[in-house]
């Protein structure tokens, strides 16, 4: 792979569909917090095609039409405890990814993640399968907005103690790539997460690369 891209220091990914497969343990909390509230569950398809901005967004479009907001509100709420209840347990890192981030870390990069999802869940999901990789671990909190505000992907950049142009923000949903060139740093799709790959074709949210394996982030910047 060739490409123009300048050294990096930092690689900071985004966590649901880049770095996890989350999805099937996405569909079981998010169907039985529907059935809790006696609503019609969603296949996995569909809540697929929810997914990437945060779970909050994640119920929004799951409850049936009409929803008033305080049932909106129970649901949500409900979520984030069966979230707790049941765990992880279908989770597990997308192929490759362990091995790349091995290579990144043998590389001297320092990496990091920001993610929409609430952040007492990312510290968890990243503490139990992605344990002492990263320097900076980020979700959905007071102070971190959800993307594609810029302000969590600065903060995270500045605690890493680097400038946006020396950082790659890797993701794999057009928010991503909105937050990533908001920043200022170099924004990478993947292909194999949640969005497919003609997402990324308007131009607001065309990625400075995109690319088909995790490995292939570490021959990036390898030579560094």
């Amino acid at each position: 792979m060739t490409t123009d891209a300048p050294q990096f220091k930092a690689i900071i990914f985004d966590l649901d569909g880049t770095l996890l497969n989350t999805l099937p343990d996405l569909v079981e909390v998010t169907n039985t917090a529907l059935q809790r509230a006696g609503m019609p569950v969603r296949t996995q398809q569909e809540i697929l095609g929810f997914v990437g901005n945060g779970v909050q967004s994640l119920i929004s479009q799951a409850v049936p039409e009409g929803t008033s907001p305080e049932q909106l509100e129970q649901v949500y709420n409900d979520w984030c405890r069966i979230h707790h209840e049941i765990g992880t347990r279908l989770t597990h890192p997308f192929p490759h990814v362990v091995e790349a981030l091995d290579q990144l870390t043998t590389d001297g990069i320092a990496l990091g993640v920001l993610s929409n999802k609430f952040d007492t869940g990312v510290q968890e999901v990243v503490a139990q399968y992605l344990p002492g990789y990263f320097a900076a671990v980020h979700g959905e909190s007071a102070d971190i907005p959800r993307k594609p505000n810029p302000k969590g992907l600065q903060h995270t950049i500045a605690e890493l103690g680097l400038e946006p142009h020396q950082c790659m923000y890797v993701g794999d949903s057009p928010n991503d790539i909105r937050t990533a060139k908001a920043a200022g740093a170099f924004g990478v799709a993947v292909a194999w997460g949640y969005h497919p790959v003609e997402d990324f074709s308007p131009e607001d949210v065309r990625p400075h690369l995109i690319v088909n394996d995790p490995r292939e982030l570490a021959w990036l910047v390898e030579g560094k």
